[in-house]
């Protein structure tokens, strides 16, 4: 079953991650994004926990970079957020 709402988070982080200004935070971005496809994919998704701990992680890579970076993080929590609308639960 295919998510669409993480895939375009995941893309949303790759593109982030292109425009990070450090190694460090490319790397951070490039491995949320991995991890949003495999949720994307997955045969069970993701619940709300899981989610909220990637949402902490992108708004503190968010936070740190500004910019373009920041603007793309935003767009993947934006998908995320939709697809976490979808859940039962909190």
């Amino acid at each position: 079953m295919t998510r669409t709402a993480l895939e375009a988070a995941a893309q949303s982080l790759s593109d982030a991650a292109d425009a990070a200004d450090s190694d460090e935070a490319s790397d951070r971005l490039e491995t949320q994004s991995t991890k949003l496809e495999q949720l994307a994919t997955a045969d069970r998704g993701p619940d709300h926990g899981r989610l909220a701990r990637h949402e902490h992680i992108l708004n503190e890579i968010a936070d740190e970079q500004g910019g373009t970076v920041a603007d793309r993080v935003e767009d993947a929590l934006d998908s995320i957020h939709e697809f976490r609308e979808t859940l039962e639960g909190v």
